[in-house]
């Protein structure tokens, strides 16, 4: 190798290094949220517990209803040509416990592992239940600034942690997915979120209008956190995953070895039959085969219609469609939607989202079966 051919491999190696160390340089470098995001970041491990949960066999061929043809912007497609064209992954229909349909395409197959992307912010709001539920934290309506006093300078004094978990917080931060310098992506980049909260600033008073930011829910991780004495992981192995059958170990992405925070708003990496499970947990009141594991009480209020906005509610960190449902919703399309009524879990993990609204498509699923 030549002098110059040594020195710009050199150059172009330091500078590779140089952006990684940032979170714009790892934006670039990564470009947008994959679902191989699981790979990209470190990681904490949440163990499963000594018995595993199984759903019965479809033993009685019950066939389920699926739709014959799906539209899409004029085009009309076969339910199986849909779920290719999405790039679907996973895609799950229970009923009763029962396992009526299970397919897994594009590669994947039961034991894959698929990151939750927001899926995780209704986990993470069954930890604040739990804390509630064991007095670590006092009330829905403590101040932030409680658990968090170092906020107290950057005007959290009158934000809530309700306020947080309905969204309504007025925390000034940018949720465009295409901006580097935006606050999300600070969260999925950055290498210390403790940090990154810590510089945080109002710009509205809370409990104003509905505003989607996933700052919220580390805000809440944090509270967590601090109330317990617990990181986010370790309470959710200890009062979760290893109660609920879980099939397989899961995991947390987490900032960085250093720091070691969990990225609550986001980034639980599972398998699919468990994701159902989580469903399962919060279609029975938040009780597992007679323990009680999220109180009763906040499950009831995590499913009340709030919010609403267009059709669509959000409530705790969990959204509706119609009174009656609800889901976890996160970006690529990964879904666990429960229909209470039917007792039914439908569990969609995917590449893209694909289509406008899957919400309604699994709602029509769901009441059909």
């Amino acid at each position: 190798m030549t002098l110059k051919k040594l020195l710009l491999t050199s150059f172009a190696f330091a500078l590779l290094a140089g952006l990684s160390a940032c979170h714009v340089g790892r934006f670039f470098i990564w470009n947008f949220a994959d679902i191989h995001d699981n790979k990209k970041f470190a990681e904490a491990s949440i163990p499963k517990g000594a018995n595993t949960f199984t759903f019965a066999e479809n033993t009685n061929k019950s066939v389920v209803k699926l739709p014959k043809k799906v539209s899409i912007k004029k085009r009309e497609y076969t339910f199986d040509e849909l779920l290719h064209k999405t790039k679907t992954v996973a895609f799950l229909v229970i009923r009763n416990d029962t396992l009526l349909h299970q397919k897994y395409l594009n590669g994947y197959t039961e034991s894959t592992i698929v990151p939750s992307f927001s899926v995780a912010k209704s986990f993470t709001s069954m930890l604040v239940g739990i804390a509630i539920g064991e007095g670590k934290i006092e009330s829905v309506h403590d101040p932030v600034t409680k658990y968090l006093p170092e906020l107290k300078k950057a005007g959290f004094e009158k934000v809530t942690i309700e306020h947080l978990l309905n969204m309504r917080s007025g925390i000034k931060s940018n949720e465009s997915y295409f901006n580097p310098f935006a606050g999300i992506a600070k969260l999925y980049y950055g290498r210390n979120l403790k940090k990154y909260i810590r510089k945080l600033k109002t710009e509205k008073d809370p409990g104003g209008a509905f505003n989607y930011q996933s700052v919220n829910t580390q805000v809440l991780a944090l509270i967590v956190e601090r109330a317990t004495h617990k990181s986010l992981p370790e309470y959710m192995e200890e009062n979760i995953w290893k109660y609920i059958g879980a099939k397989y170990d899961a995991g947390w992405s987490i900032d960085s070895r250093k720091h070691q925070e969990a990225k609550a708003f986001c980034c639980f990496n599972a398998r699919p039959i468990d994701f159902a499970k989580m469903g399962r947990l919060y279609l029975n009141n938040g009780n597992w085969n007679g323990k009680q594991l999220v109180p009763a009480d906040w499950v009831e209020q995590s499913l009340k219609v709030e919010n609403t906005k267009k059709g669509v509610s959000y409530t705790y960190q969990w959204w509706h469609t119609k009174p009656n449902d609800f889901f976890a919703d996160g970006l690529l399309g990964q879904y666990i939607y429960v229909l209470p009524e039917k007792n039914i879990i439908i569990v969609r993990m995917g590449k893209k989202e694909g289509i406008p609204v899957w919400t309604r498509l699994l709602r029509s699923i769901a009441e059909q079966n």
